[in-house]
């Protein structure tokens, strides 16, 4: 099918997660074009079966690399004269993601107890680094200084030092049960989008060096 001086805009993110083995173009691609016939014909193109998600199983996830030049094959092949601008990634993973069918209950467990090692773990953390720079220590010989009597261990340091210590944490995580103090991402957001974009830099480098990326001939 021929459609003459039509540029087709096509914008692909590095990762993206599908829960259907069987991948069509809106799937995992933005497209827009002058002509909108032309979109919703590429948006039912077939580009991708998972054959190793079709034993039911063993249900997992599978991750497979394309590069761009694949999916523009792909849309060549239905509009031959179409010229395509790629604005995304020039690299891609799509992930499989059986559909989950796990109750409501097991999330609450793992939330509650990934909750409880965060809590204790932190707690634990915030002990060892007071007892290791000794502020108990450096709390008496300044109460002492300054109010001339020995400090009986629970002083208005220690009470200050508790409350600012956790509206310290407040403010730099950002986070107050579901809602934001700002609107600013926060630092475990910032440091989790920088881990899932090496992993998948790592994933995407693996994949062409062994040969294992679908990339066209």
């Amino acid at each position: 099918m021929g459609v003459k001086n039509e540029t087709l805009y096509l914008k692909i993110d590095q990762n993206t997660i599908v829960t259907d083995r069987h991948v069509t173009l809106s799937d995992i691609a933005k497209m827009e074009c002058s002509d909108p016939a032309v979109v919703r014909r590429l948006k039912q193109k077939k580009i991708y079966t998972f054959q190793d998600a079709m034993d039911t199983k063993k249900q997992k996830n599978v991750m497979k690399v394309f590069s761009v030049l694949k999916i523009i094959a792909l849309i060549h092949e239905e509009y031959p004269d179409v010229e395509v601008s790629n604005e995304g990634e020039s690299d891609f993973i799509i992930e499989y993601v059986p559909d989950p069918k796990k109750p409501k209950w097991m999330n609450a467990v793992k939330t509650i107890v990934l909750c409880s090692i965060t809590f204790f773990g932190a707690a634990f953390t915030i002990m060892t680094f007071n007892n290791d720079v000794g502020v108990p220590d450096v709390f008496s010989k300044l109460y002492l200084q300054v109010m001339g009597t020995p400090s009986d261990g629970l002083t208005e340091l220690e009470f200050c030092y508790s409350i600012g210590l956790a509206l310290g944490i407040t403010v730099f995580f950002n986070h107050v049960g579901h809602k934001k103090i700002t609107p600013d991402p926060t630092p475990i957001q910032v440091e989790m989008r920088k881990y899932e974009q090496d992993i998948d830099t790592t994933f995407i480098e693996n994949a062409e060096r062994k040969g294992h990326s679908i990339d066209v001939n």
